[in-house]
């Protein structure tokens, strides 16, 4: 019954210098200030964590969908195969700088004029024992994996708000609805990210702006090797990250609050709530 990461990945960058100011000399000039917006009749997503994984699948999702779409991670080689084919716009950005998100959301607005959904699927892992793990860690995880999603959505979300709609799209996990060993401070940012969206949503009620949280397991991306530890569980197998991004794809489509992958994640977070005895019976039993 337990289980790992969302699959959604914060790439190292190629070149080490590369960060916030780079990423903003990188961007279109339009995107730099350098002129007017590139107004389009075609929605708009922003996709973080489009280098690889969840985010390249959701980017390539939407593209298909006919949408024009704003790519950021850190990695633009990566961010050039994901666009591939496409019309979509690099805005390679590093958000774990103080003014990260600041300048992502600031760069997107000025090349297409507004965003019509976020997709906020930039993250980190780290497995083992929370003993052993580095006080430089905890703060990386909580810092990408919440406090910078946070920053990015603050930054965004004014600008849906006043057009009267937009969705914020957050991936999380569903280690963050029941907690999982040697993942603790990996599952209390995904559970403050999920906390932050039922919250959130409650406050955006009659704005037309919808929050939706996008719960998977385990996906087969390079998230695990990245955090160094492989995946090691029988249970429940990794899923593929088009699955997930079909999943956005519906969630957005529909305008869904919730969304698990696979569906019967949404099971041990009911069975945990309703008998927390049993849960960690079983959670023991089978860990």
């Amino acid at each position: 019954m337990t289980t790992t990461g969302s699959g959604s990945t914060y790439d190292p960058p190629a070149d080490p210098a590369h960060g916030v100011a780079r990423a903003a000399a990188s961007a279109p000039s339009a995107a730099r200030g350098h002129g007017p917006p590139t107004r389009t009749e075609r929605r708009v997503a922003l996709v973080t964590g489009a280098s690889s994984g969840i985010g390249a699948a959701t980017a390539r999702r939407f593209a298909a969908g006919g949408w024009h779409l704003l790519l950021s991670g850190r990695d633009r080689r990566r961010l050039e195969e994901t666009a591939s084919g496409t019309s979509a716009v690099l805005l390679p950005a590093d958000l774990a700088a103080p003014d990260g998100a600041r300048m992502l959301a600031q760069a997107a607005l000025r090349e297409a004029g507004r965003v019509d959904v976020l997709v906020a699927g930039a993250g980190i892992g780290w497995a083992g024992p929370f003993l052993t793990m580095p006080h430089t860690d905890i703060d990386r995880v909580l810092f990408l994996d919440l406090n910078a999603t946070l920053h990015l959505v603050r930054e965004v979300l004014p600008a849906m708000v006043e057009a009267g709609g937009g969705r914020v799209v957050l991936v999380g996990s569903v280690a963050g609805s029941v907690g999982v060993r040697e993942e603790a401070v990996y599952s209390a940012a995904k559970a403050g990210l999920a906390a932050f969206a039922e919250a959130l949503r409650q406050e955006l009620r009659d704005t037309g702006v919808g929050v939706t949280l996008v719960v998977p397991g385990p996906v087969e991306t390079g998230f695990f090797d990245r955090r160094g530890t492989p995946y090691q569980r029988s249970h429940p197998r990794p899923t593929s990250p088009g699955r997930v991004a079909a999943a956005v794809w519906n969630a957005v489509s529909q305008g869904r609050d919730d969304t698990c992958v696979p569906a019967w994640l949404a099971l041990p977070p009911r069975v945990r709530a309703l008998t927390p005895g049993l849960y960690r019976r079983l959670l023991n039993r089978f860990g």
